[in-house]
């Protein structure tokens, strides 16, 4: 009977796994659940919630207007919004434009700078994403709730696969570790639901647990991005002498549209016609644009106001990269599915479903155990 006994590690993987299981169970619950919502954020908005005016058809021969022009015309609609950055998602969707000085989103036809929606920033996802991210507690305790829940369920998973593997490999062990009986009773499918499905979501969770710990801890990010080859310090864009910049706002809008165009037609590689590019609000900043938006990922580039050049500071092709730099940029990507496209979202989609389940099969299993303790009879009470 020696033999069958635990060993310490063995019943301290066991006790982490069930009662730091149920205290973080409730956290981790509305964390997976509203991360499966997230994953198709965009493809719900634009497909249903903005489907009316979202999908545009292409003049023929006819470029979507310029960032100056849409400023202009979308001024002259809105003239009490203040705005300078302009978010052109590709040649048949809308312009989205941020104002300053209000929560509203406003999004303008390409072609003819016509308003077509002011949409409140504040929407249904946006109390998605604050439960993601805070779960709804402010974000002082929020974030320290969330980032030690998402900590706790990176190791739970880890004690949860020491958990699974058999003792002894045979044709039942392994018939039991990777298939469901459906035909059992409900306490066994329960348990086939923790441990079988927890099996197959395992590297996908853990994944996604973990890219979620670089985005929250930086002592994290920084020993990966270490590891990775190093962080090298990315060069600031040096100001130019006041008396050197355009003197007028016109010529500033005529620099954005020809650093526009150079982005479009030469910098980008990948969704070419999808740039962000902002004006400059002081006159000795370089001009922004991120391009590049694939799968998750983008590329920020840094234009000089004087000789329309890009700067050092700018980022290379996500293909070019260094592996530091590639993880960096492609940690979002890679925490909520979007790395592959279509493909890996509904991968996600369904390890984030799995994941919202295991705290209350495993909570099952739990309280099951514990009613069947209860129903013994003692010994003592059957001899008397």
């Amino acid at each position: 009977m020696a033999g069958n006994k635990k060993s310490t590690f063995r019943k301290i993987n066991d006790w982490f796994h069930l009662w730091i299981g149920i205290a973080s169970g409730i956290p981790v619950i509305i964390i997976s659940l509203t991360g499966c919502l997230l994953v198709f954020e965009q493809e719900i908005k634009q497909n249903i919630i903005y489907g009316k005016w979202w999908h545009i058809t292409p003049p023929a021969h006819t470029a979507p207007l310029p960032p100056s022009e849409i400023y202009t015309r979308v001024k002259a609609q809105v003239p009490t919004y203040k705005f300078h950055r302009f978010w052109y998602y590709g040649d048949d969707a809308p312009v989205k434009i941020t104002p300053s000085n209000s929560d509203s989103l406003i999004y303008v036809h390409p072609y003819t700078g016509k308003v077509l929606a002011e949409v409140d920033h504040e929407d249904i996802f946006h109390f998605i994403q604050d439960g993601h991210t805070e779960l709804w507690l402010g974000r002082k305790a929020g974030i320290q709730v969330v980032r030690w829940s998402t900590a706790v369920f990176f190791f739970l998973l880890i004690t949860g696969l020491v958990l699974w593997i058999p003792k002894k490999w045979n044709r039942k062990t392994i018939k039991d570790s990777f298939t469901i009986m459906w035909s059992a009773k409900r306490k066994r499918i329960n348990y086939d639901l923790h441990n079988v499905l927890g099996f197959y979501s395992l590297l996908l969770a853990v994944l996604i647990a973990f890219t979620g710990l670089i985005m929250s801890f930086p002592w994290i990010r920084d020993g990966v991005l270490y590891l990775a080859g190093g962080v090298k310090t990315e060069k600031k864009a040096k100001p130019y002498p006041l008396d050197k910049l355009p003197a007028d706002t016109n010529a500033v809008h005529k620099k954005v549209d020809l650093v526009w165009e150079k982005v479009r037609t030469q910098y980008a590689r990948h969704n070419t016609s999808s740039v962000i590019i902002n004006i400059p609000e002081k006159p000795d900043a370089p001009i922004y644009t991120c391009t590049d938006m694939h799968h998750g990922r983008w590329r920020v580039a840094y234009f000089d106001q004087q000789t329309l050049s890009i700067l050092s500071s700018s980022e290379p092709d996500i293909d070019e990269a260094p592996a530091s730099s590639w993880i960096r940029r492609s940690n979002y990507a890679l925490h909520i599915g979007a790395i592959g496209g279509s493909t890996t979202k509904i991968l996600y989609f369904i390890a984030c479903i799995i994941c919202t389940s295991l705290p209350i099969t495993g909570f099952y299993i739990w309280w099951g155990k514990k009613k069947k303790k209860k129903k013994k009879v003692p010994l003592a009470a059957v001899t008397n």
